[in-house]
């Protein structure tokens, strides 16, 4: 939807911003405070706006007229006082008094419905983007590699996508309008004041900077107080969502005072944070009330001196008081427009770092589609490790998988059985070496055709909540109920299918809760059959069926197995026993390799791993 932050150094110098012009603080604090990268998020902030330009405008036009109808209101009340002994004498004086009132009731008319637009349509605009920034976080959340998310807490991305963003949407809202009609006022107001009498003026001018001084050291603190609150409540969503989503294990522990007591931490620690917000949000409006009551003070003082002293009117006065007024409500923006400067501010720094995370996996330049798949996989000297301090899980390993070989992968935990699998489709990249899928290197071809390639039952079970069928289709958004069916049976899945109150449309709850673990995995069995995919590989696909259900389904897996490339991992040697291959990993690398019978003639690794399963 809208151009990428470009990286640190994208910017030739000549593009970057001129040594005078000063971004402001919050754009350049974060990881990188470059001018490149500062500028870019300038750009990005403006850039939102650009699908709304006609009803940005809209809106400050309107902010134009409330902000000139406040200015013209006392200029009335002004001209009928000031004319008040002059039409004591005519005949006509109610009549032009009542002429006046129509015309401040049309300017009143006019600015009340320039506040009913900026209101409802500037605050439509502002969700508006608050919607488009949702969306680009999770659009891009979902093109993150399995890396960065082993990095993060979902918590914490969570808050970034939903609270942040909201505040964010306050601010594109405000704060174009909240500058202009604060500014327009200010502005119209003190030129009024000016000329009705350049010394008041002149001290009001010089309260000015003080109040700025004021609001600037409050401003610094909020901000970095309400930076640590959106950290902190990023920590309590994590608390509640671990804890409500394994409430099972919680209870079935019986540590429900130990999860209140780690809630009970985070939302301290949350709370405190707001403490100190508040204290300083309150010291900030204190201040700006103060401001403008100081200033009124002033002028009833000031100004009744100078009437004494003929030199103002008492019609001068009322005007000057009137214009005071009118002087308190961009005071009363400012305030608001702090607040919401701060809140969306942070959360849009928060938002930029997210969206400047890029992606340890994406296509390369030149990337093909990686068209109709026979299903030959090579592994060519392949490297690779997890990284931060941690050892290599393969060291210039080698392999080959035939088309539509049925291949076993065994060995004890740890020695990457779930890894290699992962590095096929590219959920990981390698550090050396090469893999390739019928002679076609997968870094040369794009992810998306190389997954639709590969169907995957992951060994950590995940459904979403909605109903079984939409479960099912998620493998293929297109297939026939017949079709859906026709995997359900072939997982072995159909029969308890229906069994449910409503078969097929039945809800299965969040993360499948209302299936036990040997139907949820049958569920995502039947979800990579209905994919069809050239390539299959099945992680521990089995572990979690009693024996009837996994004969069912090993008898599935062998008939889906014809002409597909198929690896299954398993720790029950029983799912994997009819592989045409069988390839015993251990940290050195394959141990052995060979069909079940002749690896249990050879009477080695895992003929005893056999012997070790067998017995438990």
């Amino acid at each position: 939807m809208h151009s990428r932050i470009p990286k640190p150094g994208q910017y030739t110098s000549a593009s970057r911003s001129p040594h005078f012009f000063r971004l402001p603080a919050w754009l350049t604090r974060g990881r990188d405070t470059n001018t490149a990268r500062a500028t870019a998020r300038a750009r990005k902030f403006v850039a939102y706006y650009q699908p709304y330009v006609p009803l940005l405008l809209a809106d400050l036009a309107c902010a134009v007229l409330v902000a000139a109808g406040a200015i013209a209101l006392p200029l009335c009340a002004s001209y009928i006082t000031a004319r008040l002994p002059e039409l004591a004498q005519s005949d006509d004086a109610i009549m032009q008094i009542l002429a006046m009132g129509g015309i401040m009731l049309g300017v009143f008319f006019v600015q009340s419905l320039a506040t009913f637009f900026v209101d409802y349509q500037g605050h439509v605009m502002g969700a508006r983007i608050e919607a488009d920034v949702r969306k680009e976080l999770f659009e891009h959340c979902q093109k993150l590699s399995f890396g960065f998310y082993d990095r993060q807490r979902v918590g914490q991305l969570m808050s970034r996508i939903s609270n942040d963003s909201l505040w964010l949407g306050e601010l594109f809202h405000h704060g174009p309008e909240d500058l202009a009609i604060g500014l327009l006022k200010f502005g119209g107001a003190m030129t009024v004041l000016t000329i009705i009498d350049p010394v008041l003026a002149g001290l009001i001018a010089l309260l000015v900077p003080f109040a700025v001084l004021y609001a600037r050291h409050f401003n610094s603190r909020m901000n970095v107080v309400l930076k640590t609150s959106k950290e902190r409540i990023a920590a309590v969503n994590e608390r509640v969502e671990d804890a409500l989503g394994g409430v099972r294990v919680v209870q079935s522990f019986a540590n429900e005072a130990e999860e209140l007591r780690r809630f009970e931490i985070e939302n301290q620690s949350f709370f405190e944070s707001r403490r100190e917000g508040y204290r300083s949000e309150a010291l900030l409006w204190v201040g700006m009330d103060g401001f403008a009551q100081l200033v009124t003070i002033m002028v009833i003082v000031a100004g009744a001196i100078r009437i004494l002293h003929a030199e103002l009117t008492v019609s001068e006065m009322l005007t000057f008081l009137l214009c005071v007024a009118v002087l308190v409500d961009p005071v009363r923006r400012l305030d608001n427009f702090i607040r919401l400067w701060q809140e969306g501010a942070t959360g849009f720094v928060r938002a930029m770092e997210l969206l400047e995370e890029e992606p340890d996996i994406a296509d390369r330049p030149g990337a093909v589609d990686i068209g109709r798949v026979a299903g030959a996989i090579s592994f060519r000297d392949v490297s690779f490790g997890y990284g931060e301090g941690q050892g290599p899980v393969f060291n210039r390993l080698s392999l080959d998988i035939a088309p539509g070989e049925f291949v076993a992968l065994v060995g004890p935990s740890g020695v990457g059985k779930s890894t290699l699998c992962a590095l096929i489709p590219r959920f990981y990249e390698i550090s050396g070496g090469a893999i390739t899928i019928d002679g076609k290197d997968v870094r040369d071809v794009t992810l998306a055709s190389l997954r639709r390639s590969i169907g995957v039952v992951q060994q950590d079970l995940y459904l979403f909540s909605g109903t079984v069928e939409e479960n099912l289709r998620y493998g293929r958004p297109g297939a026939t109920d017949q079709e859906v069916i026709a995997a359900a049976k072939a997982a072995n899945a159909h029969d308890f299918i229906m069994a449910l109150p409503h078969g097929y449309k039945s809800s299965i709850g969040q993360r499948g809760m209302k299936l036990s673990g040997g139907q949820k995995q049958r569920l995502t069995i039947a979800r990579a059959f209905l994919k069809d995919p050239a390539v299959l590989i099945f992680d521990e696909a089995t572990s979690a069926l009693d024996n009837e259900s996994e004969r069912a389904v090993q008898q599935a897996l062998l008939s889906l197995a014809r002409g597909r490339t198929t690896i299954v991992i398993a720790h029950r040697l029983s799912t994997v026993r009819h592989a045409d291959r069988i390839l015993m990993l251990t940290p050195e690398g394959i141990g052995e390799e060979g069909t079940h019978d002749e690896l249990m003639a050879a009477d080695g690794l895992y003929a005893g791993l056999h012997k070790v399963s067998a017995s438990i």
